[in-house]
């Protein structure tokens, strides 16, 4: 029994580190270099989806992110039928697959990067009275630091594109000159005021290099997201075209004039 287990044992790790080494590309298209490029993460639903439908609809090369492109059932239908498409397993917080991603894409300049992969957290634990260390860390993770080293990673891409845009998905929720109010979404509010003073500063880093480090708001959206945190909200949202339309509006109408401030899905100002 004791030589069985000792040999189950060495199977299981042996199994391991071979799993590591396995690529995890999940779909290769190709890229067009007469294209323009788009990087969209969290692109398997709600709006992520619908940058990805939006962007190949136009004409572009797409790099979908995703956390798991196995259960990414639309984008992959939508990949059958564009070729222009490559679907890319990334967890944002995976600082090591984000530099793997930059080195395999270090030759293709990137036009518009979009930060777009965001979590709301567990409502029960971002409720006063019951606020959690856990759950704060992993809203932060996601929704601030991931964004940072995405544009730290990409940046030589996007400096290297004609558009040159790196643009992350905020909110009205991290306006710190709005009052807060109850209902949940502490975390959430807390992240994207920490988002909008992030890519303030990726922004100074960014000095001279001509690239537009912006902050768009989707206004309120149909999504999953929404269903769980404000469902009260979700009847009298926008569908995810529909601010998916009015955000490459806006991302389209960048230029060197932009002030940094974040801008709404219909481009008005949002107050800090």
């Amino acid at each position: 029994m004791r030589v069985s287990l000792r040999f189950f044992g060495r199977m299981l790790l042996l199994t391991i580190a071979l799993t590591a080494f396995l690529p995890r590309v999940t779909l290769a298209g190709t890229i067009d270099a007469s294209r323009p490029t788009v990087f969209v993460t969290g692109a398997n639903r709600g709006i992520g989806l619908a940058f990805a439908q939006h962007y190949t609809g136009t004409g572009w090369n797409v790099l979908a992110a995703v956390r798991a492109p196995d259960r990414a059932t639309e984008l992959l239908e939508l990949a059958k039928s564009y070729e222009h498409l490559i679907i890319e397993q990334l967890d944002v917080t995976d600082n090591e697959r984000i530099a793997a991603l930059a080195d395999a894409y270090r030759n293709t300049p990137i036009d518009v990067l979009i930060n777009n992969a965001g979590v709301y957290g567990d409502t029960e634990k971002q409720a006063w009275g019951s606020i959690d260390a856990v759950t704060f860390h992993q809203v932060l993770a996601v929704n601030v630091f991931a964004p940072m080293k995405l544009a730290e990673a990409f940046s030589d891409h996007v400096a290297a594109s004609e558009q040159k845009k790196i643009v992350s998905i905020t909110s009205g929720a991290g306006s710190v000159s709005r009052d807060g109010r109850a209902g949940g979404g502490m975390f959430y509010g807390i992240s994207k005021a920490s988002l909008n003073m992030a890519m303030r500063q990726i922004r100074a880093e960014l000095e001279g290099r001509d690239v537009i480090v912006a902050l768009i708001a989707p206004g309120l959206v149909a999504t999953d997201m929404l269903a769980v945190a404000r469902p009260s909200l979700f009847a009298n949202a926008n569908t995810p075209t529909q601010s998916v339309v009015g955000i490459a509006a806006v991302i389209e109408s960048l230029d060197e004039s932009y002030d940094g401030r974040p801008r709404n899905y219909n481009g008005a100002v949002i107050p800090w």
